[in-house]
């Protein structure tokens, strides 16, 4: 995750100085930043995997406790994730620009406009927590762990979007490395304190060693608990080396307020708004698609839920991408450097497509193992990986719409993305999967969802090659 550390900073430079760059420079630029932030996704995920794979060996009500509230946890992160970001995309134009002071005001303003926003959204999830199982249609036997879960994680999103925010900062300034070792650090966390938190005390042989493991036996609770205390720490360390050790941002012996301006809001509402919006209609698709699945049966949201950790695995070195195309894309903007611009563009979109190609091809491959890691259920087992391979056949395309985005935020232009992604995933995704579902079940839902994606990505691909973004870019500027 150091690879080619100093590289990385003399290539950034090149962006920032308007020097010329070779293809290989560039090739090699967009290697050493998607490394980093793939290894960052991977290990995010990585949670959610050992989450699910420990929680399932407790039994199908358990894993599906936590499968039906999945989607909505996912709607709070990516609204966090969007506030986030409307302020690390400006933060990514100064310093492309080689305006630090700038970049520096825009953080402590972003430090108290979303901590604020947070906050808020902490108090919404909590209150709805009792009544989310039942809104979602869970079985009664899983509805008191499904709300006690998301109460949990509702509590501690302020943590979370600290997380999120100072993540995203390194990155747009270039550092993917550390937010990378640390998001490392928090799956390892999560394995010690689930460890210690989900089962009982119990008698373990590790290397022929047998000795008794302590254990809180908290089941659901302590699975919930053990995340989000990983991120908890993990937030506390990246905020520290932000503030304190980064080079272009650090804000220590630095003075400013921390009063949000109407011209950084503006522009952060401008990005953050539509991926806000986008972010609510996915995620209430999603919920949608999980009220469409919750009438199939508990072992229908079990192998739902594990099928979507487990595809998550094979598209998350897309998101890494997409990361390092939104640094690269909003450097080269904000150095007014547009011709570069559409070059890392083509770079990004082609290597991930690339890559998750054969992420999916392995996928399909390995599927079984995947699957029977997280569970012990044979029909569970069975079910998932009939779904997970299903999948596979989309991940090219899939990669394509990811990237593409990653590449339209790094600019700024989030609305009509966001409407696409709106559009392919109501109009394409909901009807085929209501459609399907009646009479092919579980296996309905995910053939309905490779369609969909598969649609997505010719889209937004051909919104890429139009050039349309660019001619706007230079109109603007």
């Amino acid at each position: 995750m150091g690879i080619g550390k100093g590289k990385t900073d003399y290539l950034l430079s090149l962006i920032r100085g308007g020097k010329q760059m070779t293809l290989g420079q560039q090739l090699r630029l967009t290697v050493y930043l998607s490394v980093p932030a793939i290894m960052a996704q991977v290990s995010s995920i990585a949670m959610q995997y050992i989450d699910a794979s420990m929680v399932g060996s407790l039994g199908a009500n358990a894993a599906a406790s936590i499968g039906l509230v999945s989607t909505t946890t996912w709607l709070f992160w990516g609204l966090c994730a969007a506030a986030a970001t409307g302020f690390s995309v400006q933060v990514a134009h100064s310093v492309g620009a080689g305006d630090f002071v700038e970049a520096r005001k825009i953080l402590r303003q972003a430090v108290t406009a979303t901590f604020v926003f947070s906050s808020l959204l902490a108090v919404i999830g909590i209150s709805i927590s009792g009544v989310l199982p039942v809104w979602l249609g869970g079985d009664e036997a899983i509805r008191s762990g499904s709300s006690l879960y998301f109460r949990i994680f509702a509590l501690f999103l302020p943590a979370l979007q600290l997380n999120f925010l100072a993540g995203g900062m390194l990155r747009c300034s270039g550092n993917m490395r550390v937010p990378a070792i640390l998001n490392v650090m928090m799956c390892l966390l999560d394995v010690v304190f689930n460890f210690f938190l989900i089962f009982p005390s119990r008698q373990v042989d590790w290397l022929g060693v047998e000795f008794t493991a302590p254990g809180a036996g908290m089941g659901v609770e302590g699975a919930i608990l053990g995340t989000v205390l990983a991120e908890l720490v993990t937030a506390g360390g990246m905020m520290w080396y932000l503030c304190c050790r980064s080079p272009m941002l650090k804000l220590i012996g630095k003075r400013g307020s921390y009063l949000p301006r109407k011209k950084t809001l503006r522009k952060a509402v401008r990005v953050s708004l539509p991926m806000g919006f986008e972010h609510m209609a996915i995620c209430g698709a999603q919920i949608v698609t999980t009220m469409i699945v919750a009438p199939l049966g508990i072992v229908a949201i079990a192998a739902n839920s594990f099928a979507i950790i487990a595809e998550s695995l094979c598209y998350m070195p897309g998101y890494g991408i997409s990361e390092a195309a939104t640094t690269l894309v909003g450097q080269s903007l904000g150095a007014n450097r547009i011709r570069l611009l559409r070059r890392f563009a083509d770079i990004t979109v082609w290597s991930g497509m690339l890559i998750m190609g054969v992420m999916g091809a392995l996928m399909y491959a390995a599927a079984p193992q995947i699957v029977g890691v997280m569970t012990p259920v044979e029909e569970i087992r069975t079910l998932g990986i009939e779904i997970l391979r299903i999948e596979a056949f989309a991940e090219p395309m899939f990669a394509a719409s990811i990237v593409a985005y990653g590449v339209f935020v790094g600019v700024g232009s989030t609305f009509v993305p966001s409407l696409m992604n709106f559009g392919s995933i109501w109009g394409v995704r909901l009807t085929l999967a209501a459609w399907l579902a009646p009479t092919m079940g579980l296996r309905g839902v995910w053939l309905a969802m490779c369609i969909e994606l598969c649609f997505r990505g010719i889209i937004f691909l051909a919104r890429l090659w139009s050039g349309k973004w660019i001619y706007k870019l230079r109109i603007k500027r």
